[in-house]
């Protein structure tokens, strides 16, 4: 069995975590409520699997960023699967905190920011002079907003061409201010990302590199 670098994930492990994303996703496959919608969720998790893949030879991450992304990917595929007006944990947060309306496309855009965070940060560290500090913080939170802004973008996009077909894509349920709640939870996603694993990411990038 080849073993783990430090800091980073063996082949066999994220062989594991590769065999349970693909489980995930054939799973939210099966039984999805709008197979159109699905694949519209579930894209980027079909592009990273590949990408990861191809490139871990020369780029392998660190095991922190590793994971995020499949906790990420499950945001994605389970989003995919319900849509994200209809995923049961948001009905259930809606019962618990007196919310007027499925609030799990929050959880989406948070990871949306919360996960890039992470990507970026590596990135800018290994590939750039950027150390730990004020512009490295400000640029990993333009960037993830950079996404966030992308995606509305995208998703004004599907609007467009779909007409009332996007509806079930966009999720808005009638929130006038849904774009501009989406962008501040990946912006917040972004934020606290770096406050809370600056440290656990820099520690694994010691060992890495």
């Amino acid at each position: 069995m080849q073993r783990a670098v430090a800091g980073t994930l063996s082949t066999r492990q994220l062989a594991v975590l590769a065999a349970g994303v693909i489980g995930l996703l054939a799973w939210s496959y099966v039984g999805a409520y709008d197979h159109g919608v699905w694949l519209l969720e579930v894209f980027p998790v079909l592009l990273a699997l590949p990408l990861l893949a191809l490139t871990r030879a020369r780029f392998a991450f660190t095991a922190l960023v590793y994971y995020l992304i499949v906790v990420h990917a499950c945001v994605l595929m389970l989003g995919g699967h319900y849509t994200y007006a209809r995923v049961p944990l948001g009905f259930w947060m809606q019962d618990w905190f007196g919310l007027v309306r499925n609030d799990y496309d929050r959880i989406g855009h948070l990871a949306q920011g919360f996960v890039p965070a992470m990507i970026a940060r590596e990135l800018l560290l290994r590939c750039t002079p950027l150390r730990p500090g004020g512009w490295l913080f400000t640029l990993v939170t333009a960037v993830c907003l950079a996404i966030s802004a992308l995606y509305e973008l995208i998703e004004w996009g599907a609007a467009v061409a779909l007409g009332q077909g996007a509806d079930e894509f966009l999720a808005t349920q009638g929130d006038p201010f849904d774009t501009q709640a989406d962008m501040a939870m990946a912006w917040i996603g972004a934020m606290l990302a770096q406050v809370l694993l600056a440290r656990w990411q820099d520690r694994q990038l010691v060992r890495l590199l």
